[in-house]
């Protein structure tokens, strides 16, 4: 596909502009940093030159002179003009240092002042060659060359002379290429072979949303996003021009209709339909609006002469693959898109009438047979709302919504059901898929016009349910939908429900929420809508089980009663997911990966994607738990790369996303992504996730031994649990966090009372693996205080208790507890709890064990090493300090070394001078001296 230079990408050196091209804009820094050259190609508007202007913008700083060319192809056939663009400005700095020939034959190709004779052969190739060098001679060289598909051909041999030649002189290129067409093979001739290819390849839809967001087209809905990307197939100049199409246009398409394809990208490909015949057009514009067209589905709709004109298409590059294969598929979703857009009304309608009558899916007959119609028709109407019944049961609702929408479109003002209700089951529909922007919109369309209060309050629920976490932001709905419901219990259920959720989000008041859930059933109950009912049910055990209430249990068995809503059974509000959680917070980890794993598998049979994203969370948390932390970061990864995508549950995504990568990925992105998820939740008012977003970024910051910090952030979520009413310690089981880092920043009484306040609740509920972490965590404080063997006997029973419940990711931890107390002490050694780790994949944890085990080792003989058999009688961390002392690091160094803050540094060498009867470090060092003397 040819695309003038009018609209290739531009070349701006924003790092704002650069978007989703971290790998390779790492592989290039890579190759430019240590000397070598890179090549960066792909398609036409894919990003190249964005990519290469940021990256000549990064590296110029570090060039003494920088070369630059930008070829077009008007300008392709002018001999040597790149080599004037390279060498023109410094011309006169080389030329005074080059023998008279070459001299001659470099300006005379520079300049075009003397004949073509003169500016060819070995002379000017010699000549451009020790250019070159003698730049180079005075520091480093960049080349910058854009477009080298349409350098001159001349220009290309020369520069690829010269390349060659170049071993050994600071010479870089940065250069960019069109992958297709014949000029690809040529202008590789012009780069040094060594060179680094960087393909540039399309966009993901999230980075397509992003870049559409930076260039001013952040107000189009995820679903027109979505749809853009598709129609690009990822590429950014395709995109962006899509968008502003899409921004210029006074209409919207109408669902199932392509995008509005500008004119500047539809001639790409339309001028190619100028030597095709009027009925191979017509052939291709049927299996343009087709959802999988067929040679025979061609056929079937009256292309009779399909094959023979689809091969014709197919080597004009229309079409790609086998032209003798069943399945027709265009070059570029762009291709179909464009054909689209240039047929008149009348063809289109009547493309989309003979495919209604040749498909065989129920699905796409109703979809063209609607899209063939204008106006109101009962008939259509009543095939599409079928239609749409089918695209449910298949698990695909956002087809659903889109054939809502048209049902919607072809209902007449008087019909039963109505228009509203189409478009409101639409909407509903979209919120299932995870299209909440596209349910708003349909939502306040309603409320614009509706009169009925059913209608009213079913368009509120769905405002109130598109906010997602951030419901907040609608406080506003509650009043006017209470107005609209009246006295109804049906209506008032329904919004009751969503109060329960209010006071649970945003005001963290879990003894309101409870209240409320519970009268939102009561309500459902009396009339007769055991749908609401057990969502409600379920809400409320969700509100018992996080406040520690005894009647939670009772409360998730009245939920999981018969009848049952299937769609509402494997929601993730919906009893299935509360028993879950109750599963996992009681430790039986066997029974939740079981329940977790089924609900998964049905939601995605049901393209219920919110409920996917969360489930794929659950999934995580439990496989963490079990201490399968590659399997746990993995599925995080895709839980909150779904979330990104659909823009749902991101805050959630990242919170478990940080736990997974504090275990097995790495510190710094854990922390990363718990600020994400921590500032997600203080935007939307989330009460609920901001304290399991808290702690998450306190685990992140005592993994990073900034013990100081993980205590001050996990106070703050005690506060919060404790306003909100939570008292299970098993929902977020950061106690123990907070008492170890209480105990690295030398306050070990105030981590005695966290310990004793959430073993008191332990205790209460039976959790007895909360009771497993906070026996290591008093063990820390024992440890602190000197009691040793006390320390020892609490990691014993903390070990087996976690070793019985499966929970292989604490035993590790409680294990490499015992190793820094001693072998002699505990009988457990580093290597053991290296061995579990690994088990686990804990990449995190191996690396401090390592840590911990090195500084511990003794100092290798000899007479500048004094030996440290002094030194058994210190506590092992003690021990770990004074060895460090001994090799001269400080405070600071030492703090980094042990995961630990400064503050418990100085705290244990006060330890160690107070068992050792010594004053200071210096002390320390000199005692260590005499020892090796002696």
């Amino acid at each position: 596909m040819t695309v003038p230079r009018d609209f290739e990408e531009p070349a701006p050196s924003r790092p704002d502009l650069v978007v989703g091209r971290e790998e390779e804009l790492r592989a290039a820094r890579g190759r430019l940093a240590g000397g070598g050259s890179v090549l960066l190609h792909g398609p036409a508007g894919i990003g190249k030159s964005t990519v290469l202007g940021a990256l000549a913008a990064e590296f110029a700083p570090t060039a003494r002179t920088v070369l630059r060319c930008s070829a077009t192809e008007s300008e392709s056939h002018v001999p040597f003009l790149a080599l004037a663009d390279l060498l023109g400005l410094v011309l006169e700095d080389v030329v005074t240092d080059l023998p008279v020939a070459q001299r001659t034959a470099l300006e005379s190709a520079l300049t075009g002042r003397e004949s073509t004779l003169r500016r060819e052969g070995l002379a000017l190739r010699l000549a451009v060659l020790s250019a070159f060098r003698a730049l180079a001679a005075n520091g480093p060289v960049l080349v910058v060359a854009d477009d080298l598909q349409w350098l001159d051909p001349a220009s290309a041999e020369i520069l690829g002379f010269a390349a060659r030649r170049l071993d050994g002189a600071p010479v870089r290129m940065l250069c960019a290429l069109r992958t297709e067409g014949p000029e690809y093979d040529r202008a590789l001739r012009a780069v040094p072979s060594e060179s680094e290819a960087v393909r540039i390849g399309p966009l993901t839809r999230v980075q397509t949303a992003t870049m559409l967001d930076r260039r001013g087209h952040g107000d189009l809905s995820r679903a027109t996003v979505r749809e853009i990307h598709r129609t690009s197939g990822g590429n950014p100049l395709f995109a962006l021009e899509l968008g502003r199409a899409l921004a210029e246009s006074p209409t919207p398409p109408r669902p199932g209709e392509p995008l509005p394809v500008p004119t500047s990208l539809r001639d790409l490909v339309l001028n190619r339909l100028e030597v095709l015949s009027e009925e191979a057009r017509r052939t291709l514009l049927v299996a343009c609006v087709g959802a999988r067209p067929t040679q025979a589905l061609l056929r079937a709709a009256g292309r009779v002469d399909a094959e023979a004109e689809t091969a014709r298409a197919a080597e004009l590059g229309l079409l790609t693959g086998d032209p003798q294969a069943s399945a027709v598929r265009f070059a570029h979703p762009l291709v179909s898109a464009a054909l689209y857009a240039g047929a008149s009304a009348s063809e289109r309608r009547a493309a989309h009438e003979a495919l209604s009558r040749a498909a065989s899916d129920p699905i796409e007959r109703a979809r063209h047979l609607a899209l063939a119609t204008t106006g109101t028709d009962p008939r259509v109407a009543r095939r599409l709302a079928d239609a749409a019944s089918v695209a449910r049961d298949r698990g695909a609702p956002s087809v659903a919504a889109s054939l809502g929408l048209l049902a919607a479109r072809h209902t007449p003002v008087d019909g039963v059901p109505g228009p509203d209700d189409s478009r409101l089951r639409a909407a509903e529909d979209a919120i299932t898929a995870g299209e909440a922007d596209l349910a708003r919109d349909i939502a306040h369309d309603v409320l614009a016009r509706a009169v009925l209060p059913a209608h009213r309050v079913r368009a509120w629920m769905v405002v109130i349910e598109a906010a997602g976490q951030a419901i907040g932001e609608v406080d506003a709905a509650f009043p006017q939908a209470l107005a609209d419901a009246g006295e109804d219990p049906g209506l008032l259920a329904l919004v009751h429900y969503q109060l329960a959720w209010r006071d649970l989000v945003v005001q963290g008041d879990f003894g309101r929420g409870r209240e409320e859930a519970a009268h939102a059933a009561t309500l459902a109950g009396r009339a007769g809508d055991r749908r609401t009912e057990v969502l409600a049910l379920a809400l409320q055990a969700q509100a018992e089980t996080l406040a520690g209430h005894p009647d939670a249990p009772s409360t998730i068995r009245r939920a999981l009663r018969e009848p049952q809503d299937p769609r509402v059974a494997c929601h993730h509000n919906g009893a299935g997911a509360v028993r879950f959680r109750w599963l996992l917070m009681s430790d039986r980890l066997a029974e939740a990966r079981s329940a977790v794993t089924t609900l998964l598998r049905e939601v995605r049979r049901r393209g219920m994607a919110e409920s996917e994203v969360h489930y794929l969370r659950f999934l995580a948390e439990t496989e963490l738990r079990s201490g399968h932390c590659g399997r746990a970061l993995t599925l995080a990864g895709e839980s909150l790369t779904l979330a990104r995508d659909a823009g749902i549950g991101e805050g959630a995504g990242a919170m478990q996303a940080s736990l997974a990568e504090a275990a097995g990925g790495d510190v710094e992105r854990a922390r990363e992504l718990a600020r994400e998820a921590v500032d997600r939740a203080e935007e939307d008012g989330d009460a609920v996730y901001l304290s399991r977003a808290l702690a998450a970024l306190g685990h992140a910051e005592l993994m990073a031994g900034e013990a100081r910090a993980a205590a001050e952030t996990l106070r703050r979520v005690g506060r919060l649990e404790a306003g909100a009413g939570i008292t299970d310690p098993a929902r977020g089981r950061w106690q123990g966090d907070l008492a170890e880092a209480l105990v690295r920043s030398g306050e070990p009484e105030e981590a005695r009372r966290v310990v004793d306040s959430a073993r008191a609740n332990a205790l209460r509920l039976g959790r007895e693996g909360v009771l497993a972490d906070l026996d290591r965590a008093e063990a820390l404080v024992s440890a602190a205080r000197g009691d040793h063997d006390g320390a020892v006997a609490l990691l014993t029973s903390a070990r087996e208790r976690q070793a019985r419940l499966g929970h292989a990711l604490e035993e590790a931890r409680t294990v490499f507890a015992m190793a820094c107390l001693g072998t002699a002490r505990s009988g457990t050694s580093y290597e053991e709890a290296a061995q579990l780790f690994r088990r686990c994949r804990a990449t995190v944890w191996l690396r401090r064990v390592e840590e911990a085990s090195r500084a511990s080792r003794a100092p290798e003989p000899g007479p500048a090493v004094p030996p440290v058999a002094y030194l058994e009688a210190l506590a092992s961390m003690e021990r770990q300090v004074a060895a460090l002392v001994m090799e001269g690091a400080t405070n600071r160094e030492i703090a980094g070394r042990l995961f630990v803050s400064v503050k418990t540094v100085e705290a244990t060498l006060t330890r160690v001078y107070r068992k050792l009867a010594i004053r200071s470090r210096v002390d320390l060092v000199r005692l260590a001296a005499g020892q090796g003397r002696r």
